[in-house]
């Protein structure tokens, strides 16, 4: 439970800086980093409450002996006859939270239901999401969060070396997105996405893998990440079935330039914004500015998409610790993708990339 004790002090000094008196959580990620309570979501509310005298949780009764064995914060129970409304106001009157106009922090991801009940048990709250609080403190990613996170990219490394090996003509992309998944199980490991795109469907960015068949001269993408002992992996890497022409070898070449533009300039104290502008500026300059569809990259923690997101414009300041994607991709209709990514994990001065597989075409 150390681990989970270190984080709520980090969280009430958070408070502290940010003049909060009371956060709230909902079953969620957010609730699993804290607490490492990551209980059954349906209608019925649960809550995480935090405030600087006191962290409990309101929980169903039917869900509370399970609950229990994973952590040794207090519970306030309600039973499906009695509904939980007294649960709550005991749960905010050992917060010492009852006074008008506190400065509330809610959860962004539990439900608007969940949200409207706390609220409505309060004073006049003034409300926020997490962002400055615990979003902040899940962006800085800790020692065993780096560990779990390496050895999740080690193995999906593995998995993705097994796929590009084994292509052969009349393979599907379905077929190889079981191989991929066969071996993440193997492994002790469950898949958290597996993209295939042979030919033009590599340039839909999120193409759903299909039963489209590899045959002589096709473009292949593949984007999979796994999930290990909680946490995710994410990468991308692409290639070519048989002799690649001109255009795909010109196209590979623009997005590798610009992955290494971005990460030239990832560090500490950075934006968000200038690391999607370096890369954004090289594949522009090439012509392709139209064919890069999305932002650079995303957060991933406990989730696979979190903050912070590296999108074009944002001014917000990357820290120490921080993990997040670096994936400039170029998109021809009709024809292929090419999408080269990194998942990166600042430190002081600059980043260090998770998977060890060259991005080498394939």
């Amino acid at each position: 439970m150390s681990l989970y004790s270190d984080r709520l002090t980090r969280l009430r000094a958070a408070m502290t800086a940010t003049e909060t008196d009371l956060v709230v959580l909902g079953p969620s990620s957010h609730m699993m980093w804290l607490s490492g309570v990551n209980p059954h979501g349906d209608e019925r509310p649960v809550m995480l409450l935090v405030s600087q005298s006191h962290a409990g949780f309101l929980m169903p009764a039917l869900n509370a002996d399970a609950a229990r064995q994973m952590t040794d914060l207090p519970f306030e129970t309600w039973s499906d006859d009695t509904g939980p409304a007294a649960a709550l106001d005991r749960l905010l009157s050992a917060c010492n939270t009852t006074g008008a106009g506190l400065s509330v922090v809610l959860d962004e991801t539990m439900r608007a239901d969940f949200a409207l009940r706390l609220l409505d048990a309060m004073d006049a709250p003034k409300r926020r999401f997490t962002e400055d609080t615990v979003g902040r403190l899940r962006a800085m990613k800790d020692d065993a969060e780096y560990a779990a996170i390496k050895a999740a990219h080690l193995l999906n490394d593995e998995a993705v070396k097994l796929a590009f090996a084994s292509l052969k003509a009349g393979m599907s992309e379905q077929d190889v997105q079981n191989l991929i998944r066969d071996h993440y199980k193997a492994n002790g490991a469950t898949a958290a996405f597996t993209i295939v795109g042979f030919g033009a469907n590599g340039a839909f960015p999120h193409h759903h893998t299909s039963d489209t068949v590899l045959t002589d001269g096709m473009a292949v993408l593949i984007d999979t990440g796994c999930r290990l002992n909680g946490y995710p992996s994410d990468m991308t890497r692409c290639g070519f079935f048989g002799t690649p022409d001109a255009a795909y070898k010109e196209v590979f070449e623009t997005v590798e330039a610009a992955v290494q533009a971005a990460l030239a300039v990832a560090k500490p104290g950075v934006t968000a914004g200038e690391i999607d502008k370096a890369a954004r500026d090289v594949i522009t300059a090439a012509g392709y500015g139209p064919q890069f569809l999305h932002r650079t990259g995303h957060g991933l923690g406990i989730d696979v998409h979190e903050p912070p997101y590296i999108v074009a414009g944002s001014d917000h300041v990357l820290e120490a610790g921080n993990v997040f994607s670096i994936e400039p991709g170029i998109y021809i209709n009709g024809k292929f993708g090419v999408r080269l990514e990194e998942i990166v994990i600042l430190r002081d001065g600059g980043n260090q990339i998770f998977s060890e597989l060259p991005r080498d075409m394939l």
